[in-house]
């Protein structure tokens, strides 16, 4: 056709043009299969999460190889008596600090006879607590090697904060195995 306009012809994609990696963001079964190739066992004492971070371990089929226990310390008094933290620490720094978070960690490891400790405590909101803004979370992981708190600055409604706080132990421990 004389005078039709042509079209541009499609240049395929190149086999040479490097796709970019998807991003992905560590799940439980990849907690599961690390601990699970090092015959290593986690527990956690839960504050905010209530008991989510164990929840979402024990959705994984064969979790019972991996995941020892927790215990849901909502109440100040229950890190003490479950998680076996300090009274005096807690009288001391409260329930919402990175000292009240390592003993936790370390705590429910050495009572539930796990390899890892896990302690989450903070403020899921919409109300501040202790002076610490919504939230303002402590993640504590207890293990081989030693304990690390990580301070964790997250944004969204009481739902959204403790979903991130799950998340972030996930991916938290499983940096801590390599």
């Amino acid at each position: 056709m004389r005078g039709a306009p042509q079209r541009p012809a499609r240049t395929p994609p190149s086999a040479a043009t490097p796709r970019p990696e998807p991003v992905t963001t560590p799940t439980a079964a990849d907690l599961h299969a690390a601990l699970l190739g090092r015959g290593e066992t986690v527990a956690a004492a839960e504050s905010l999460t209530a008991g989510l971070f164990c929840a979402t371990l024990a959705g994984v089929p064969g979790a019972s190889a991996t995941l020892r226990g927790g215990a849901v310390v909502y109440a100040t008094d229950l890190k003490a008596t479950l998680a076996g933290v300090d009274a005096d620490l807690l009288s001391r720094v409260g329930p919402v600090a990175r000292e009240t978070a390592a003993a936790l960690a370390e705590g429910i490891a050495a009572r539930c006879g796990a390899t890892w400790g896990v302690g989450l405590t903070g403020v899921a909101g919409p109300d501040p607590v202790d002076d610490h803004p919504p939230g303002t979370v402590f993640l504590g992981l207890a293990g081989p090697g030693g304990t690390i708190v990580s301070l964790l600055r997250l944004t969204g409604d009481r739902a959204a904060v403790r979903e991130a706080t799950v998340q972030a132990a996930v991916a938290g421990l499983l940096d801590r195995l390599g």
